[in-house]
């Protein structure tokens, strides 16, 4: 059977989990279509660069050959943002959750062209990631940028950035770990505002209330950001940190 072949039937064609009704998933699976080198990224990288959600809670200091600051981001579509950011700290381990096949053979690509060591990546939904794969108290950080707005009013009950998935995040961090968060739709960020605002376990780095300045750990604009820009809407941040 070809790598690929294999590849898709374990992380692709079998995430048909079931989910309990009404629970929050981190994603809406729409696949495009994979260029020869993202599909032969795929065939030949995973091995080494993917972590499998099947294989339980990950032991870091294994996986990376070190004991490091841990940095997760969650949806990192073609991967810019985390091969920029994990470029610029050597020394910090990055682990990326996605379930956009195109833009995991792209980040694959860029990791080999740039030979870096410091970046593993999930094929899946971020909930499950988080609950089987990601140890409690493990992180010192985690990213969330541009998750998908759902714009429609009677769409919002789908966004992400709710109490109860945030609070599963505030469990993967450890004391002082940072959230941090980035939007282009101005309601979503009020009520993530608000969702983070409340929540004691959290303190808000900016002061209360307050949206965080253009932070270094997003050293580039993005393809989507930039996208959202020439649309003429504002970026939003938010950085809070636990304890």
């Amino acid at each position: 059977m070809p790598v690929f072949q294999a590849f898709r039937n374990k992380y692709i064609n079998t995430p048909n989990q079931t989910y309990p009704r009404r629970s929050i998933r981190s994603f809406v699976r729409r696949d495009s279509r994979l260029t020869e080198a993202q599909r032969h990224a795929l065939e030949t990288l995973w091995p080494q660069l993917g972590l499998d959600l099947k294989a339980g809670m990950v032991d870091f200091q294994s996986v990376f050959h070190r004991d490091a600051p841990r940095i997760l981001e969650i949806g990192f579509g073609s991967g810019q943002s985390l091969l920029a950011t994990a470029k610029m700290h050597l020394d910090h381990d990055f682990i990326g959750i996605e379930t956009h096949q195109p833009g995991i053979g792209a980040l694959l690509l860029n990791i080999q062209a740039e030979q870096l060591t410091n970046i593993r990546v999930f094929y899946g939904d971020a909930v499950l990631v988080l609950n089987q794969c990601i140890p409690d108290g493990s992180l010192n950080g985690i990213q969330l940028f541009f998750p998908d707005p759902w714009p429609k009013r009677r769409h919002h009950k789908r966004r992400l950035i709710q109490t109860g998935f945030v609070r599963l995040l505030i469990g993967k961090l450890k004391q002082g770990g940072e959230l941090h968060l980035a939007t282009d739709w101005e309601d979503y960020a009020k009520e993530m505002m608000g969702v983070l605002s409340e929540l004691p376990e959290l303190t808000n780095r900016a002061g209360v209330g307050k949206f965080a300045e253009r932070s270094s750990q997003r050293p580039i604009v993005t393809k989507f950001e930039g996208h959202g820009q020439r649309a003429g809407r504002v970026i939003w941040e938010l950085q809070f940190s636990v304890g």
